[in-house]
């Protein structure tokens, strides 16, 4: 497995050995890009140098970073330094599900949480399904529960800059001594430290990646039909509406809109999904002019 992508050399995991690898030249009059978490084929050059001869199909494909086979994402956000987006969060977990990833929800930071503020996250997070983790990065509270989640399978670290998701993956994995840096006080928001993808390995299996930070994801290739689908307490739902093609925007005898009334799905939640709605519905009126 690629582990690590540099300056078009790849790090390559051969059981416990590891071989620094260039790609052979067939690759280069093709569309097929190595990509860290790809399953390759190589041959040995020399003693610790090979070339990979072949990438193997893929289970997964991410572009933002550009890593393969990936199994599930956790999701880390902060209430403070940096105060939490739900709108930044909700697109996230969207785009996570989209992609066909499992979700992990860390909440990092907790020691700058009131519990009244936890609490009101979990009420709105906690209940769609997705396992839901608080710690403290910086003392290593609550990461031993975070780890067991990632035990045996790929996972990316995702989420806005300053979160702590380099923090996070110093108390994963011992001796990564990611770089961090302090969140600047007029933005909130941290100067992002990652700069190529690498495969980490956890004790005793499993993978973790670091992800740049980002504050916007577009939904541009999304369908407005298909949007609901991305949110789980939707999902079960859209089946019960009056019309098979209902938006829960203005249709009447929509169980999702009535959900909301009831206080079944969050309102912040259904406003994400308005505005996401509109935003798609907006690129696909302007991609038919």
């Amino acid at each position: 497995m690629v582990v690590k992508s540099y300056s078009n050399m790849y790090d390559v995991q051969v059981e416990d050995d590891i071989l620094t690898c260039r790609v052979r030249g067939k690759f280069k009059k093709t569309s097929t890009a190595v990509m860290g978490g790809d399953q390759v084929e190589v041959t040995l050059t020399e003693p610790g140098r090979g070339v990979i001869e072949e990438v193997l199909p893929r289970r997964s494909v991410l572009t933002r970073p550009p890593v393969a086979n990936v199994d599930q994402a956790v999701v880390v956000f902060s209430c403070r330094q940096p105060a939490v987006s739900l709108r930044t969060l909700d697109r996230l977990l969207v785009c996570v599900e989209e992609a066909g990833l499992d979700v992990i929800l860390c909440l990092n930071k907790v020691d700058l949480a009131s519990r009244e503020e936890v609490e009101s996250l979990r009420r709105i997070y906690a209940g769609l399904g997705y396992p839901f983790v608080h710690c403290n990065a910086s003392d290593g509270s609550g990461i031993d529960e975070l780890k067991s989640h990632l035990e045996g399978r790929i996972s990316v670290l995702a989420g806005e800059s300053g979160v702590g998701k380099s923090t996070l993956i110093n108390q994963l994995v011992r001796g990564a001594n990611l770089a961090t840096r302090e969140v600047s006080r007029r933005a909130e928001r941290g100067r992002h430290t990652t700069r190529n993808v690498e495969l980490l390995r956890l004790d005793p299996s499993g993978y973790v990646v670091d992800t740049p930070g980002f504050s916007y994801l577009e939904l541009k290739m999304m369908e407005p039909g298909d949007l609901a689908y991305y949110f789980p307490e939707m999902r079960e739902l859209s089946v019960e509406c009056r019309f098979d093609d209902c938006l829960h925007q203005q249709e009447p005898d929509c169980a999702v809109k009535a959900a909301v009334e009831g206080g079944r799905i969050a309102q912040s939640r259904y406003d994400s999904y308005l505005s996401f709605l509109e935003e798609i519905q907006d690129y696909v009126r302007n991609r038919y002019r």
